[in-house]
């Protein structure tokens, strides 16, 4: 367990009713000032510096236990992880097909509506505000675009790119129509331009990462970062010579944060292709599971700290970092924080990028796979401890019933378990913990403003992996390339979060596969590379590995001797976690000394909680908010679908409830006519089991009469 975990330590007091003009002023500076107007929720995670943090204190502990339905809209079928924005009254949000809608933020009627022609049903977490004068700005990713939309009609910006939008394939140094991006999330926003990451396929060939920064006003391209060094430029050598004509990956797909007074922009970076072996790129492969500092106004790197060396474990950061104000050494440091899936917060000076804790370069085991060149070390930090276990042992295995407990014990003897970096075998399952979801997910974490102390919310379940050969089956390899990380060597997947497609044929028609295949649909990107292998691609899925395709009538391939054999989650015969809880847990961390204030579980299984089971924590998606009337309000739990909130000094809940769906997403808080909202976007997505649907929710205090 954490150090510090369970127990309650002096926080510093919260201010409880108002804020002092002066202190709120200071608390602006340190956390980074968003300007943003009063009341607003302008900018993805709440403002530039990513804090989730708000100033207003309607809502207070003493009051928030009144706090009431306002409003609702729903939006249909799918999966829905919006951070929406609020500015001057109006609350701009995604449905799941990617419409863009415009609701009175007071009373959640629609103002408009703009279907997106590019529109597909990748996830769209987030959109970006600008605005200058008289002029405005609406951004939103849609597909592998970025639109330009007027925030007053919904009317795309005719000056703005090509007719209103970017194709954000271009000018990657591939064929546009070989190359499959998402702007999953918005982009961030500093003066004039737009800069934007992009996610891809986590197989080759993947995009090649680039941060680009985009005139706000025309789309003009106005600077490029490649995360794959080109020759000549620092990192290349970390990487075979000429990978980088080939290589793919190390793309920002989490988000950005910027510092707007010093104009750096802080970008963390994904792995580099192919996720789980990396014989083709031996090397520590810069910029990849990297937290890099850039210049906001030229793209030039001004420091860089690399979290995982040579990823095959897919170990990439999950969120935007977050700006934040310690105390060090009696004197106050403006600081970058960043969270990862293995469960350690880094915590960096982000001027010069030297750790504000020691970070202990430490020994991992060695992969044994043929061709595999695996980091002999890691990195990790002292301080704060991990906040998601770290090994898996026999002895924290599950005890809900004798039955599962025995069950687990007897699938555990089979697997590897060697810690947060223990790397994958072939034909053998290999213990990922913490899982591939975490620790830290997408959602991202919140900051107290002015004291330093930072909230997460994390996973705490694992899951195992093994890797394979690639079949001699040319429809089967293409599969085992491509598609076996998700849905598994044996089609069977690991629903719900990946579904099965054994008999997916007879299920859907062929063009439906195949849109699906080159689109993407939900977390699966599109695969548009993959054209030329449909063919095989499609036998296979119609008949399985069952007759060998000719090389040459799918034309040519580029696969790995070894491929992922697909995410498994370790869960017992009743479909809980086979680990001892808590399965999921919410903190809260000082960052001035790196300790733990508070830890509880965090979400409830209704079934077990109904049997007498004390909580026990759940998998979670979405991130927590904090206000300064010291409020933590956050979703994120799957399966009791609460919103919650919380005494952000204690950790104890003070007010709950129930929504129509599962509260997957990172809620906001906004005041519109003297009166404070929360809202929240959910959906059923990630639980199978509940009905579909999805929407948005609105909450506020009892209005005076």
């Amino acid at each position: 367990m954490n150090e510090g975990a369970g127990k309650k330590i002096l926080a510093p007091q919260w201010r409880r009713k108002h804020v002092c003009g002066a202190a709120l002023a200071l608390a602006l500076l340190a956390g980074g000032a968003s300007g943003q107007g009063t009341g607003d929720w302008a900018f993805y995670h709440g403002n530039p510096a990513g804090d989730h943090y708000s100033d207003l204190t309607q809502i207070a502990p003493e009051n928030v236990a009144k706090l009431a339905p306002a409003w609702r809209i729903d939006t249909g079928e799918g999966g829905l992880q919006t951070t929406p924005l609020v500015i001057a009254g109006v609350l701009y949000a995604m449905t799941p097909n990617q419409t863009v809608l415009a609701v009175d933020a007071a009373t959640g009627r629609e103002l408009w509506r703009r279907a997106l022609p590019d529109a597909n049903l990748q996830p769209v977490r987030g959109l970006s505000y600008w605005t200058q004068g008289r002029e405005k700005r609406l951004l939103v990713g849609a597909g592998s675009y970025l639109h330009a939309l007027d925030p007053e009609t919904g009317a795309p910006l005719d000056s703005f790119g090509n007719h209103g939008r970017i194709d954000l394939r271009a000018g990657l140094g591939r064929a546009a129509d070989q190359v499959a991006v998402a702007l999953t999330t918005p982009a961030t926003i500093w003066q004039d331009l737009a800069i934007v990451g992009f996610r891809t396929a986590e197989s080759a060939p993947g995009a090649p990462g680039a941060i680009r920064a985009y005139d706000v006003r025309t789309g003009r391209l106005r600077w490029t970062f490649h995360t794959i060094p080109r020759p000549g430029q620092a990192g290349y050598a970390t990487w075979p010579k000429e990978a980088w004509k080939t290589a793919g990956g190390a793309n920002n797909w989490q988000g950005m944060v910027v510092d707007e007074a010093r104009g750096i922009v802080f970008a963390p970076t994904g792995s580099a292709v192919s996720d789980f072996y990396g014989a083709d790129r031996k090397g520590n492969n810069l910029y990849a599971n990297s937290l890099v500092a850039l210049d906001a106004r030229t793209g030039k790197r001004l420091w860089h700290f690399q979290l995982v060396h040579h990823d095959i474990l897919d170990r990439d950061p999950p969120s935007p970092p977050v700006l934040l104000t310690v105390k060090r050494d009696g004197r106050m440091v403006d600081a970058v924080a960043q969270a990862t899936k293995h469960g350690v917060l880094f915590l960096f000076d982000r001027v010069t990028g030297k750790p504000l804790f020691p970070i202990e370069e430490k020994p991992i085991p060695h992969s044994l796979v043929p061709g595999e060149a695996s980091s002999p070390t890691q990195p990790m930090p002292s301080l704060p401890a991990p906040y998601s276990r770290q090994r898996l042992s026999a002895d924290m295995l599950t005890n809900r019933t004798p039955a599962a407990h025995d069950e687990a014990a007897k699938a555990f003897a089979s697997f590897i378990s060697d810690g947060p970096f223990a790397p994958m075998a072939v034909d053998k399952r290999t213990v990922v913990f913490p899982g591939f979801d975490g620790g830290a997910e997408w959602g991202g974490q919140a900051i107290a403003r002015g004291r330093g102390i930072l909230y997460i919310n994390a996973n705490d379940v694992a899951w195992t992996g093994s890797l394979a050969k690639v079949s001699s089956n040319q429809g089967a390899a293409t599969y085992q390339q491509n598609c076996a990380a998700c849905h598994g060597l044996d089609r069977k997947g690991s629903p719900p979060n990946f579904p099965s497609l054994e008999g997916v044929a007879n299920r859907m028609l062929e063009g439906e596969i195949a849109g699906i295949i080159m689109k993407g649909k939900g977390r699966m990107p599109g695969f548009a590379h993959l054209a030329p292998q449909m063919t095989g691609l499609m036998d296979y899925l119609r008949q399985g590995d069952t007759r060998k395709n000719e090389m040459a009538s799918v034309g040519k391939t580029n696969l790995a001797r070894y491929v992922f054999t697909g995410y498994r989650k370790f869960l017992d015969a009743d479909g809980y976690p086979a680990v001892a809880p808590p399965w999921g847990t919410l903190s809260a961390i000082d960052m001035n000394s790196g300790e733990y204030l508070w830890r509880v579980p965090f979400g409830e299984y209704p079934a077990l909680m109904q049997a007498g089971q004390a909580p026990t924590g759940t998998e979670n998606y979405g991130g927590p908010i904090v206000t300064a009337s010291g409020l933590l309000f956050i979703g994120a739990t799957v399966y009791d679908r609460q919103l919650r909130a919380y005494d952000a000094a204690k950790g104890k809940v003070l007010w709950q409830a129930t929504l129509p769906q599962a509260g997957v997403a990172t809620p906001i808080t906004y005041m519109v006519h003297g009166r404070q909202f929360v809202v929240i976007a959910t959906s059923n997505a990630r639980n199978p089991k509940a009905p579909a649907g999805s929407g948005y929710s609105a909450f506020a205090l009892p209005e005076q009469r």
